[in-house]
């Protein structure tokens, strides 16, 4: 029997704690009807007897004092909410904890913007991570030693795993299962819950809104100038004449700010322009292509499946009502 620890961090997302703690407790029952034994021993593990969330609506009455727990197999750390430094500040007593059960032999598993708290503990230095795409530049500048992969559902590496946004750490929660258990235990659970398996990109759900939280001013005005001008034909070389800038210079210090190349960024605003288009209007792929400054439909359907991960008809089938 494997022992699963959840911790319960202040300003945790309560469906965090909960929603992993009710599918291990599933797949127990689907044991326990087999007349089997159990495969997970599920515990609540916090710094104190009581936890409010959610304004204090919430208490949550851990079994387990961090100095309480002799072995851990998995550690699930749950989403934070609110200013994630704070929050990282607020839950700093788990870090050693988390590196210590680690060293032990404990894998360790974060759900989508746990990602932070998992990062915070150093152990995914030099690795590779996902969390939810409206925080990847946040993390890329809180963690620059980390890589972050912000496009996957779910990432692995020796025994560290991470889940991207929202809801897509049932996805994580499943592949788990499969993982501690067998395939059939988690066709069994995706079917109970609803579940799809097998997917591997939050690509699709993705708003690309520029990072625009640095304090490069020429850069920032260079963001504006292509956000307003996606339509026509821009190219670096231009760019970094307009902006008075060695283009060399230009294009490290763009990349720099924006954890993106100017063709990357320049592809990403055209592309997620054409993503509204696609959800709203009633416009043919060909002429959003041209709308947003494409005249090659391949080159276009290549870039849109690349940063979308589909097809702009199978999104616009998709989000189109």
């Amino acid at each position: 029997m494997k022992n699963v620890m959840i911790l319960v961090p202040e300003t945790a997302i309560p469906a965090a704690i909960v929603d992993p703690r009710y599918m291990f407790s599933a797949i127990n029952e689907f044991y326990k009807s087999m007349e089997l034994q159990p495969a997970f021993n599920i515990k609540l593990v916090g710094m104190s007897k009581e936890v409010k969330l959610n304004d204090g609506l919430i208490s949550f009455y851990p079994d387990f004092l961090l100095n309480e727990v002799r072995k851990a197999d998995l550690i699930i750390i749950p989403a934070l909410s609110g200013n994630m430094a704070q929050a990282i500040k607020q839950n700093e007593g788990f870090i050693p904890w988390i590196q210590d059960q680690h060293r032990k032999g404990a894998e360790i598993a974060s759900l989508c913007v746990g990602a932070f708290l998992l990062a915070s503990t150093g152990l995914l230095n030099g690795k590779s991570c996902s969390t939810h795409w409206l925080y990847a530049n946040e993390f890329r500048t809180m963690f620059p030693e980390v890589y972050l992969a912000d496009d996957k559902v779910i990432t692995e590496q020796n025994g560290i795993y991470s889940s991207g946004g929202a809801t897509s750490y049932w996805n994580l929660l499943l592949y788990l299962v499969e993982k501690y258990t067998n395939r059939e235990m988690a066709i069994m659970a995706s079917k109970f819950f609803l579940l799809e398996m097998g997917r591997n990109s939050q690509s699709p759900f993705v708003m690309f809104q520029g990072q625009k939280d640095h304090e490069d001013t020429q850069i920032l005005n260079a963001q504006e100038f292509i956000e307003k001008h996606y339509q026509t034909k821009l190219n670096v070389e231009d760019l970094a004449d307009r902006f008075g800038i060695g283009r060399r210079t230009f294009e490290r210090r763009f990349k720099k700010a924006t954890s993106n190349t100017v063709i990357e960024y320049i592809q990403r605003v055209k592309i997620e322009s054409a993503k509204k288009q696609l959800e709203s209007g009633r416009k043919t792929v060909n002429e959003v292509m041209y709308d947003v400054g494409y005249t090659d439909l391949k080159a276009f359907r290549d870039v849109f499946r690349k940063l979308v991960g589909m097809s702009p008809i199978e999104y616009r089938n998709k989000y189109n009502s």
